[in-house]
């Protein structure tokens, strides 16, 4: 018996990504849902176990089960750089070498499948360097205008594999969304590698989107910090804002992680999702900083340190005082200068806050945010709101912009949004995978 060059990468990539002697077929949570008796019913297969103290993709184990689930089909894969197996290989290398897979294309997200560009930005189309795959550019397109790409691409199935960061509005989730959608009308399945969750998963936090504000940093009404994983939002997606058209969706767990468990728990290499997600720590702070993109004051981009830092030319050492007078949980605020290299303020110091987490576990990063929304409001007379209302799009609503102008307090602020959020938890609830 002989192999081609080409079966024997792809049996290594098989191995690398996780499969070894005695080991335990892939878990594959199949959710058609147009058959399944529950939300997220579907085949469930037993889970391979993971080497000790280190968490086992989706992807780990769809190649363990020999990539059973693509079998005989054309596939596309939607993925940047953080689509690595275990040993930090790319997906697409990988499944390109390997015999049992047809992959056909490559579809990139905001910042592109190599992940060089900024914030609102792609990289257009073309062909990957590596493997001579058309590359097609997803970013700005929904709809029938998706649909068509991914019939234009030849695809039957498009497997989804991205590493999210647990906030509403970072758009991965979103573009995950729309391709469910886009594949449905296709005639397209879709196939969600899991990952984890790098901030946890054990509860959702924040306000609710509201639909007259949704977006493409929000199209449905979601928790600000979500606490669920990609497959996880896959199947609410597709229980409860796709039922008019459900796509006809799979996905692959993981083996091995936990709820409580941070992404340095997972034993996995972190790579950055986007150019200004340098860190898991960036990730951790991101749900409470990032609004203030909705801002005059720079979230930090263009430093090294992107929604650690927060600030503006003019403020001073009071911010700082005021946001520690308030003793939020797990976390200290100190006075800081920068000077971005780009963004708000390029070339100018800046002076502001950085976040400095001292108990992830205790640590509340959508009411730490507020806490520095309503300070920043009380001790710099700068303070503004940029004219857009950004900061309706990412809170999900006007309401945290016209409690913070009208003078609320973070708790009363945070009190606004609790009962739309415990609606949301309910619902959460039955679509997730791991305890």
């Amino acid at each position: 018996m002989s192999l081609s060059r080409r079966g024997l990468l792809g049996l290594a990539g098989a191995v690398g990504a996780g499969a070894g002697a005695g080991a335990v077929p892939a878990v594959a949570e199949a959710a058609e849902v147009a058959g399944a008796a529950a939300p997220g019913a579907g085949v469930v297969h037993a889970a391979a176990a993971p080497r000790a103290g280190r968490v086992r993709t989706g992807f780990e184990e769809l190649a363990a089960d020999g990539y059973a689930l693509l079998a005989g089909q054309r596939v596309g894969v939607v993925t940047n750089p953080t689509g690595i197996t275990a040993d930090a290989r790319h997906l697409v290398d990988v499944l390109h070498a390997d015999d049992r897979v047809d992959l056909v294309a490559v579809f990139g997200p905001e910042h592109g499948f190599r992940g060089t560009a900024q914030a609102g930005g792609s990289e257009g189309q073309g062909r990957d360097p590596a493997t001579g795959l058309p590359v097609y550019d997803t970013y700005g397109r929904s709809g029938q205008a998706l649909a068509d790409v991914f019939t234009a691409a030849g695809v039957d199935t498009v497997v989804f594999d991205i590493q999210d960061v647990g906030a509403r509005f970072y758009t991965y989730v979103w573009t995950l969304y729309d391709c469910m959608r886009a594949a449905a009308l296709a005639g397209r399945a879709v196939v969600v590698l899991d990952r984890p969750n790098p901030v946890g998963g054990r509860r959702a936090a924040g306000p609710v989107l509201e639909r007259a504000y949704a977006s493409f940093v929000g199209r449905e009404p979601v928790a600000l910090a979500h606490g669920m994983t990609a497959a996880e939002l896959a199947l609410l997606f597709n229980g409860e804002f796709l039922k008019d058209r459900p796509a006809r969706l799979s996905t692959v767990r993981m083996a091995g992680w936990r709820r409580d468990a941070f992404f340095g728990d997972t034993g996995l290499p972190w790579v950055p999702p986007s150019p200004n997600m340098p860190t898991p720590d960036t990730a951790l702070a991101y749900a409470g900083t990032c609004p203030f993109e909705g801002t005059n004051l720079s979230e930090g981009r263009g430093t090294t340190t992107p929604f650690e830092v927060v600030g503006a030319e003019g403020v001073d050492r009071r911010w700082a005082e005021a946001a520690n007078a308030l003793e939020l949980p797990g976390v200290w605020f100190r006075e800081t200068y920068f000077t971005p290299s780009f963004s708000k303020f390029a070339g100018r110091t800046c002076g502001g806050v950085r976040v400095l987490v001292h108990d992830r576990a205790a640590f509340e990063p959508v009411r730490a945010g507020i806490g520095l929304l309503v300070t920043a409001r009380r001790s710099w007379s700068g303070f503004a709101w940029r004219p857009d209302h950004w900061i309706d799009k990412l809170t999900g609503s006007d309401r945290v912009r016209r409690l913070v102008d009208a003078g609320a307090g973070v708790e009363e602020v945070v009190a606004d949004w609790e009962a739309g959020l415990a609606r949301f938890a309910e619902v959460r609830e039955q679509y997730l995978l791991y305890r």
